[in-house]
């Protein structure tokens, strides 16, 4: 067992601070989402990133890591934790615990998925947020401040990642996710990322608008997957030398096939949400896909997978009453009414859920190329004399390079959209 290894051991010692601090006595292997992406870039490997909207994620993603020695990230979206059972506060609790069921061994990290800034009120909210946040023992954060113009953008997320501890990951995002036809150029990556590097703020992760959208694509509306691999390699090739990759956000509903493309692509992490909702809901899906079919304009929910078939009635009616189309993505504002009754089910629906999500995170790993990288994982902090993992990087630019002027977009106006998980 992986948690009696000499590696593991040291492992455990050169935690992130902020983990051995609540779960100093726990041989849990909870790491900073610095050293996952170092072993994944050193690899040219993509890492699985599972947004938890419920807890039965988190067992079946943490199972298929055990398995195939990978490791993985666990992810909750700001707008998660207002409408789903899991929240910042007892995600980090439900991992510990079913990575002890596991016997522990597994190698994962934390992260703070699309944590959104559109104005100077949030980024003041988000000082005091992000410090609670940290302290409960999240190992990575990605401060998304896309919605505002790119000069606005550079100093959001500059202000806040400066109250991230550099020991952990860090994520940052320049173009809002809209699917097919709006891409990020490469102008704007560099001078935001360049930016970035000119105060000091160095980050593991760029996520970019490349041409995915975040939930189920709805073909009965035309909506088709389009993420476009070519604007991600050029953009990974031009922040390359920042030590930054790409993570790709809004991978639910991609054809298995072309995951497999991503890491040739610069692209180092793989984030998965609505999938994860869809195998808990037991809704009928495109098995090369994980999208969910539309029938009839309805979701279709199969009898022997998911919930209870009398829960999703239930579900069905309250989204009825709320006045949702049944093949609406304001589905997933059931996850936290209807969370108690989730986790209260029989046993065996809880496992068919736990192992139809095992299914699917294995796919993904063998997809993404990133079986066996737990134990990379292990020999990147075995380079650390100690827990800090904060980076050592070059600073290419000075700050006066950055000015309002010279940002490529000087006019856009923040979309009234929340930033959402994929």
């Amino acid at each position: 067992m992986r948690s009696e290894e000499a590696t593991y051991k040291e492992m455990l010692k050169k935690r992130p601070l902020n983990v051995q601090a609540i779960y100093g006595d726990e041989p849990v292997g909870l790491v900073s989402g610095r050293d996952i992406m170092a072993a994944a870039r050193r690899a040219g490997v993509t890492i699985l990133a599972a947004n938890a909207r419920n807890p039965l994620t988190i067992k079946g993603v943490l199972k298929a890591a055990a398995k195939l020695d990978a490791a993985v990230l666990l992810e909750l979206a700001k707008s998660e934790s207002t409408y789903c059972g899991c929240t910042y506060d007892n995600v980090p609790d439900y991992a510990v615990r079913y990575s002890k069921e596991l016997g522990h061994g597994v190698i994962f990290g934390l992260h703070v998925d699309h944590y959104a800034i559109k104005s100077t009120e949030e980024l003041m909210r988000a000082i005091s947020h992000l410090r609670h946040i940290v302290e409960r023992g999240w190992t990575s954060i990605a401060i998304d401040a896309s919605h505002n113009p790119d000069w606005e953008n550079l100093c959001f997320t500059r202000d806040a990642a400066m109250h991230i501890p550099p020991y952990l990951g860090l994520e940052v995002e320049v173009g809002e996710i809209k699917g097919p036809g709006e891409l990020t150029t490469v102008e704007e990556a560099l001078f935001f990322v360049g930016g970035l590097n000119a105060w000091c703020i160095f980050p593991d992760l760029l996520a970019i608008s490349n041409g995915s959208l975040h939930g189920t694509y709805d073909r009965s509306r035309g909506e088709i997957e389009g993420i476009d691999l070519k604007r991600t390699l050029e953009i990974a090739q031009a922040v390359s030398r920042y030590g930054v990759s790409i993570a790709q956000h809004g991978v639910s509903g991609t054809p298995i096939d072309k995951v497999s493309h991503f890491s040739t692509h610069g692209i180092t992490k793989a984030n998965v949400a609505t999938l994860w909702q869809n195998v808990l809901f037991g809704v009928k899906m495109e098995p090369e896909t994980g999208n969910a079919v539309i029938e009839d304009g309805s979701y279709v929910k199969e009898p022997d997978r998911g919930i209870s078939e009398e829960l999703w009635r239930k579900i069905v009616a309250w989204a009825d009453e709320q006045g949702y189309s049944r093949k609406d993505g304001d589905y997933k504002k059931a996850n936290k009414p209807f969370h108690d009754q989730i986790m209260s089910l029989p046993v065996e629906i809880q496992e068919r859920i736990v192992e139809e999500t095992t299914w699917w995170a294995e796919r993904f790993i063998k997809a993404l190329k990133s079986e066996g990288t737990a134990e990379l994982v292990l020999e990147e902090v075995s380079k650390r004399p100690d827990h800090n993992s904060a980076p050592e990087r070059e600073i290419f630019h000075k700050r006066s390079e950055f000015t309002p002027e010279r940002a490529p977009q000087k006019s856009k106006t923040p979309s009234g959209n929340v930033a959402e998980p994929d």
